[in-house]
């Protein structure tokens, strides 16, 4: 397989990566024929992934908006994926001229994509680290100097959760990150479900884990439990729950199998 100019070295071509799987799901064009032939494979078992996709991005966007309204000009995307429209910093600095975004990603191309896009952007950086190490991660903030986590941080963990297995303890993994963020912080979470889907998700992990990536489907109070320390602003509901996104799933809100959530940091 020929290697795409884009593509860094060192990255395995014959092996699927969520995070272009994702960019394939929102019709990018940053993804390998490997993600693409297991994004096929997906979409027959849940052909609504691709409006799913794009319900977890118009969350984003209005989370962010949420955050800045109330004052929090700092935002900490990790899992923040191969940059598409609208990404963190261009909704923040819409919000405040003053916002500062720090995006951190484990997938090489995502990390060169996203230093491609902020070559010229001073109040947006990238760090390529892992959420599996958040010693690392706050380091490595605190070393770039952008964010200062004395002051409030909206800390977005969308669409990353559900990679981590039960073996890493992804609720430490969050308490972690939440006891070094200042008061007035706020939690941004996406997360899959199975709870109104279950047949079809039991599907979609067994074919994420078949291209060797982990996906665990979590409950309603599985991912309540990662806003606890956070008081609800407004909690966790139903992905279709939020804002416009009840529109696009119609009459059916199970339709859109997730859940997403923003709480506050007493």
């Amino acid at each position: 397989m020929d290697r795409p100019t884009w593509a860094p070295q060192g990255i395995d071509l014959t092996r699927a990566s969520a995070a272009r799987m994702y960019d394939f799901f929102l019709g990018g064009s940053h993804n390998f024929e490997v993600d693409r032939e297991a994004g096929r494979r997906a979409l027959e078992i849940l052909p609504d992934l691709p409006k799913i996709m794009q319900a977890n991005r118009a969350f984003i966007r209005d989370a962010v908006r949420h955050a800045a309204a109330s004052g929090v000009t700092q935002f900490l995307d990790i899992g923040s994926g191969i940059p598409t429209f609208g990404n963190v910093h261009e909704i923040a600095l819409e919000a405040s001229a003053d916002s500062r975004v720090v995006y951190v990603d484990h997938d090489p191309v995502a990390v060169a994509h996203s230093q491609a896009l902020l070559a010229d952007v001073p109040q947006a950086d990238v760090v390529e680290a892992d959420l599996l190490r958040p010693k690392e991660i706050l380091s490595r903030v605190q070393e770039g100097g952008l964010l200062d986590l004395d002051r409030p941080v909206a800390l977005l963990l969308v669409a990353v959760l559900h990679f981590v297995e039960e073996s890493a303890d992804p609720y430490a993994l969050v308490a972690e990150l939440r006891d070094a963020l200042a008061p007035g912080s706020v939690l941004v979470l996406s997360h899959a479900s199975q709870d109104t889907r279950p047949e079809e998700s039991a599907r979609i992990e067994e074919l994420y884990a078949r291209a060797g990536t982990p996906f665990v489907m979590r409950t309603r109070p599985q991912v309540e439990r990662f806003f606890e320390g956070f008081t609800p602003d407004p909690g966790v509901m139903l992905i279709a729950e939020w804002g416009d996104n009840a529109q696009a799933a119609g009459d059916d809100p199970g339709r859109f199998s997730g859940y997403v959530g923003v709480g506050r940091k007493p």
